[in-house]
């Protein structure tokens, strides 16, 4: 019965070991999952943080004149903000990842081998006790068998010397042999009794240390552990919304500086700008006088097209290509005068002014140099052994140049801006004078009024009272240019004319599909203004090709009006 209690005690024992054992590494294997998680969780911020700043890099302006003259927009100073805030909402997830992996991941890590450690250690510690109180078993079944067993060796020397005691034919020294091997028997087996309740007391102790004391504690430092492992993980959780909480600030900041953009937007001053950048500082038509029945309608020409009005009559049937210019592609890659004239007014004085802006700015870099290399040479005069004063003057020579260069082109520069200014409408002048057309059987310019003309580069022209006939044959100017030629121009079929112009302002006609004109130059118009600025005209049979319909005056015929 002690022996089958003892066995059911130890197998309990071990049934406890080894749940114990089974759910502290299913603990150890939850930290590990759990560890993974947030790893996991860590590589997705730095990897949204990654694609948050390509997206905000991607869209950030290039370092071109289109996104410089986007800047000058609220809209896309705005966006430029958002983009700047988007950027730092990045740098908020890459400071979540970098907190989660030295908060959570590194203390978790540490923590995991400390667990696995302490938990070996433990179990170590458990089957070492189980060990030892099953030895001590043993050893008390081994004093208890051994004991038996001279108990009944005792008792059968005891029976053997009563039986030869008894018998009378034993001699005397055969009954003295069996009564001393009795007594030797009876000592040993004292002796065994003695061993026995000795150990058997021993045995008793240990067992109940084992199972009061050194399991107990084997059993309180795996709870321990255990409450300890859940207290971690309860603390990394937390930490995990703190971490996100701590950035939360810095993100609503961002978001606001996003609004905050948003709300800059002014629809109104962008609409303005757009209005200043392509303001051409053309005065508009002058009003159509009404006229007489039947007689010819005139009015004042405007500096940038023709009505675009003719409809109804049909050209006469024939081979027509499309118009040339300005279609056709450029081949010349100029970026026009230095002086812009090729500009309207008021974009020539802002293109102006913008070159004697980035000017300064140039001259005033050199001076910022001069300054520098001027102290240098002081410090170098005052001190010689830092370096020669000499060594700095032919930087200063070629600096000295540099300004005296860029100050030359600053007088350049405002004085054709002068000239612009000076030559550019006032408001009082914004109405002019209308001259009056007449058209008779043939037709015939007359021009009985002086009528200020602005010409494309921003100065203005006055021109002379003169009445110019224009027959049916007009001679060429002997000292026009000739254009060079679009070879289209040899291929279609000569285009009927529907009126005259006479060139107020000489052009050089440099473009494909361009004519060259001299100023006071007559005429034929064989295709007028579509909307786009230009008017296509012929000196004679093989010279013809578009010029600015603000360089010429154009007058066209009857039937063409009438059309």
């Amino acid at each position: 019965m002690l022996e089958e209690r003892m066995g059911g005690c130890w197998s309990y024992t071990k049934d406890q070991f080894d749940n114990l054992e089974k759910h502290t590494q299913w603990g150890i294997e939850f930290v590990e999952k759990y560890t993974k998680f947030v790893k996991e969780r860590s590589e997705i911020e730095i990897s949204y943080a990654k694609q948050i700043r390509n997206l905000s890099k991607k869209y950030q302006p290039k370092k071109n004149s289109r996104e410089d003259e986007e800047s000058k927009y609220t809209f896309c100073r705005a966006f430029l903000s958002t983009l700047n805030e988007l950027n730092d909402y990045a740098g908020q997830h890459e400071v979540i990842a970098e907190n989660l992996t030295s908060q959570i991941i590194a203390d978790l890590s540490r923590h995991l081998q400390e667990l696995k450690a302490e938990r070996k250690s433990h179990f170590h510690d458990g089957r070492k006790a189980q060990q030892h109180i099953e030895s001590s078993w043993k050893q008390l079944e081994t004093c208890k068998r051994k004991f038996e067993r001279d108990c009944k060796e005792a008792d059968r020397a005891q029976q053997y010397f009563e039986k030869m005691d008894a018998d009378i034919n034993v001699t005397k020294a055969d009954v003295e042999k069996a009564r001393q091997q009795a007594q030797m028997r009876h000592q040993m087996a004292a002796d065994s009794k003695g061993d026995y309740s000795s150990y058997l007391q021993k045995f008793n102790q240990e067992q109940n240390e084992h199972y009061y004391t050194v399991i107990p504690n084997i059993f309180q430092k795996l709870q321990d552990m255990e409450e300890k492992r859940i207290e971690r993980i309860g603390v990394c959780m937390k930490t995990f919304a703190d971490v996100d909480r701590q950035v939360l600030p810095i993100v609503g900041k961002c978001l606001d500086g996003m609004t905050k953009a948003s709300e800059s937007i002014e629809p109104k001053a962008d609409s303005k700008q757009v209005v200043e950048s392509y303001k051409s500082g053309f005065e508009p038509p002058g009003d159509v006088e009404f006229q007489d029945y039947g007689q010819a309608m005139k009015r004042t020409v405007s500096e940038t097209s023709l009505s675009d009005s003719r409809e109804g009559k049909e050209r006469p049937t024939g081979k027509t290509k499309g118009k040339l210019w300005p279609f056709i592609k450029n081949k010349s890659k100029g970026s026009g005068p230095e002086d812009f004239s090729h500009l309207p007014p008021e974009q020539r004085r802002k293109k102006l002014q913008g070159k004697i802006d980035e000017l300064n700015k140039d001259i005033q870099k050199e001076m910022d140099q001069r300054d520098a290399l001027t102290k240098m040479k002081d410090v170098y005069v005052k001190n010689p052994q830092m370096g020669d004063p000499a060594s700095v003057d032919p930087r200063l020579s070629e600096i000295g140049q540099n300004i005296e260069k860029l100050q030359f082109e600053v007088q350049k520069f405002e004085g054709w801006l002068a000239e612009v200014e000076e030559r550019m409408p006032s408001k009082s002048d914004s109405h002019r004078r209308s001259g009056i057309y007449e058209t008779q059987n043939s037709t015939a310019v007359s021009n009985n009024c002086a009528q200020d003309r602005e010409s494309p580069d921003g100065s203005y022209t006055e021109e002379q009272n003169s009445e110019t006939q224009v027959k049916a044959n007009l001679n060429p100017n002997p000292t026009s240019s000739t254009p060079e030629f679009d070879d289209e121009f040899d291929d279609e079929e000569t285009l009927p004319t529907i009126g005259t112009c006479k060139a107020l302002y000489p052009f050089d006609g440099k473009n494909e599909g361009t004519i060259s004109v001299a100023e006071g130059e007559l005429l034929y118009v064989i295709e007028e203004d579509k909307g786009d600025g230009w008017t296509r005209v012929r000196r004679n049979e093989d010279e013809e090709g578009y010029v600015p319909t603000s360089y010429v005056e154009v007058i066209l015929e009857t039937n063409a009006k009438d059309s």
